[in-house]
């Protein structure tokens, strides 16, 4: 059946097409710190701090996609790709405490930074520690 995958598509890649897309929230802007801040008190906040032009950073981003198995009520993701909006990534390490790396993922709760993690430590299987 190789040759009929390889014509007409294999099942495997209709199932990665049909994988539902992350609800990324755009992080944009310092003010919205303040807001996860206070979300993350009910509900747990992550942001993805993603360099665009970074091949590993383009992997990280695709694994995680790939293997994210929770679900929007269970927390918000945020993502902010760093080189577009420098001035939040430095205030994202202030605010949380966290010394700025790339890729990097944060977990807030309860107003602060319970977890972060960098390059091919950065898994979406952390979160079930914290939800």
């Amino acid at each position: 059946m190789g040759i009929f995958n390889k014509i007409f598509g294999s099942e495997e890649k209709e199932s990665k097409e049909e994988k539902k897309a992350l609800p990324w929230q755009g992080l944009t802007e310092v003010s919205q710190l303040d807001g996860i801040a206070k979300a993350s008190k009910t509900k747990i906040q992550a942001i993805f701090k993603h360099s665009t032009r970074c091949g590993i950073s383009r992997m990280v981003i695709r694994n995680f996609e790939n293997s994210f198995d929770l679900t929007e009520d269970q927390l918000d993701l945020h993502y902010l790709d760093l080189l577009n909006y420098r001035d939040v990534s430095s205030e994202v390490a202030a605010k949380f405490q966290v010394f700025h790396e790339s890729p990097q993922f944060i977990i807030i709760k309860n107003g602060i930074a319970v977890h972060h993690s960098s390059h091919s430590a950065i898994t979406p299987q952390v979160l079930h520690e914290f939800i």
